[in-house]
């Protein structure tokens, strides 16, 4: 124990120092991380490791139920087809790819080569997330991102799951891994929505933030394990328990204080399982035995970005009969964030020790992650400016400003207003405070307006990104409290039908925010 305290505080320091360095030098520290690891492989190589139990078991249902918290429901159900398309068919095609080409390229049986596909399809959701933390990005790009990584985890997961079974029993018929699918996917989802609806009314009556915590905590490593324990995908069901909680039951905490506390301890926990995992990454990997193979690790590499290129390309491009473009810079930039990470390589660990070419997946999927780790981690924040895909004027960079201004002075007075009803604050000290706001309410809002009118004077030219983005929540919440009225038959069938055909006129309208 002594000396793993030890190791620990070892890590947190190259961890420290590695952040400096990564500011220093701009480049994404998950892969300075990496890089870190690799010159002392052989220092903590044998002492600890990247357990592909501890990474599936807790590492990754931390990260899951993280980003799932923090994922608008309604972003992604205005990006949900390219999502659908990308995270469903797209990795069914890049994994078949994959697998074809390593099959008869490197020699190796079909069980193998589709794993490998399936390991080298999935892509990892913090370092594209990193990467458009650094360099802004359309909120639609970050959407179809976020929600393909999230949604891409738990599909690899139930592909690897399933073809283990078929190596397990020998043989599989096609029904039966549709039915297989469908069972393990529709039953995680099913578990992730009971256990999250039933996780609300308890968070609703924790007025202590700590209590809180624990009931989130037990809750992403329950609903895995729960998943697991029941046959069906404990991925899909921390997706969809976090999607409830994060969107149903954080709005309903009575105090501001209490959301921030929550939503900073997950934040902090999927930054330290993060820093964790790429550093174990670093130092899993020893550079001199890939150099043996390096022939093989390359002829993968050309083989799985050959997969995302066949997959975003020619998906994408039928994406426009039936939803909004996606824009050709948009999916080169999809293209080179197929960034491979910690899921890929716990995934190749976990392979059963009596598979022939167990040692092979290993070697190979542990070359390519080093590859996009460091080679496309440094790289696609260079294409993301190089592309200008998200050129900002400075007038809308004020909007922009005034903006959040404006938000922070309302969430500010309905704070108020709970302080107020709950006694805190007298009512002399409220109006006092709730007028201090207004002055800067009313001031953003004068600006903003100005600024709206040299829009529509032509003074901004052709940047109508911000607006635009802005024009498009507006109509998508008219939408929704339209289409809430029409369930509850407060308003005819046929005007509605009317009213949110010309909405979605405008939205199809509107420019890619």
């Amino acid at each position: 124990m002594p000396e793993l305290v030890i190791i620990l505080i070892v890590l947190l320091l190259i961890a420290t120092v590695v952040a400096l360095i990564s500011q220093r030098l701009r480049i994404s520290y998950v892969t300075g991380l990496v890089l870190a690891g690799l010159p002392i492989t052989e220092v903590f190589s044998r002492r600890i490791g990247l357990d592909p139990s501890l990474v599936l078991n807790l590492f990754l249902p931390i990260l899951i139920f993280e980003a799932s918290i923090n994922t608008d429901i309604s972003r992604l159900r205005s990006t949900f087809k390219p999502i659908a398309l990308l995270a469903g068919p797209g990795s069914i095609l890049s994994s078949a790819i994959i697998a074809t080409l390593v099959r008869f390229g490197l020699g190796l049986d079909w069980i193998p080569a589709l794993l490998i596909g399936v390991i080298l399809a999935n892509t990892d959701t913090i370092s594209m997330i990193a990467v458009f933390k650094e360099v802004r990005a359309p909120s639609r790009l970050s959407t179809i991102v976020e929600g393909e990584t999230l949604f891409n985890d738990a599909a690899a997961l139930i592909s690897f799951n399933l073809l283990l079974v078929i190596y397990a029993t020998g043989s599989l018929t096609p029904v039966q891994g549709i039915r297989e699918v469908i069972v393990v996917t529709l039953g995680g989802a099913l578990v992730g929505g009971v256990l999250g609806y039933l996780s609300l009314p308890i968070f609703v009556r924790l007025n202590d933030p700590l209590s809180s915590l624990l009931l989130t905590v037990a809750l992403a490593l329950g609903t895995f394990q729960l998943g697991q324990s029941l046959g069906v995908s404990g991925a899909v069901a921390v997706v969809i328990t976090g999607l409830v909680f994060g969107n149903l039951g954080l709005p309903r905490s009575s105090s501001a204080s209490d959301r921030i506390t929550l939503l900073s301890f997950w934040e902090y926990a999927g930054f330290s399982v993060n820093t964790f995992i790429f550093l174990l990454i670093g130092i899993e990997i020893n550079p001199l035995m890939l150099w043996k193979i390096l022939p093989s690790i390359l002829f993968v590499i050309l083989a799985y970005q050959l997969g995302r290129i066949v997959s975003v390309y020619l998906l994408l491009a039928g994406l426009r009969w039936f939803d909004r473009p996606i824009p050709l810079r948009w999916q080169h930039v999809l293209v080179l964030g197929n960034i491979k990470g910690s899921l890929s390589m716990a995934l190749a660990v976990a392979v059963p020790l009596n598979l022939t070419a167990r040692d092979t997946i290993i070697e190979v999927v542990f070359g390519a992650v080093l590859f996009s780790l460091v080679i496309q981690g440094l790289a696609l924040p260079w294409l993301v400016k190089k592309l200008n895909i998200s050129h900002v004027s400075e007038l809308m960079q004020e909007a922009g400003q005034l903006q959040i201004q404006l938000i922070a002075a309302k969430a500010a007075q309905a704070e108020l207003g709970s302080l107020l009803k709950s006694g805190v604050l007298t009512k002399a000290v409220y109006e006092e405070l709730w007028a201090s706001y207004q002055t800067k309410v009313a001031e953003s809002e004068r600006q903003l307006r100005t600024l709206s009118g040299q829009r529509r004077s032509g003074k901004l030219g052709g940047d109508r990104s911000g607006l635009d983005a802005i024009r498009r929540r507006l109509f998508l919440a008219e939408k929704g409290a339209v289409s809430d009225a029409l369930r509850k038959r407060i308003v005819p069938d046929d005007l509605v039908q009317l009213y949110i055909k010309d909405l979605d006129e405008k939205l199809l309208a509107l420019e890619d925010d």
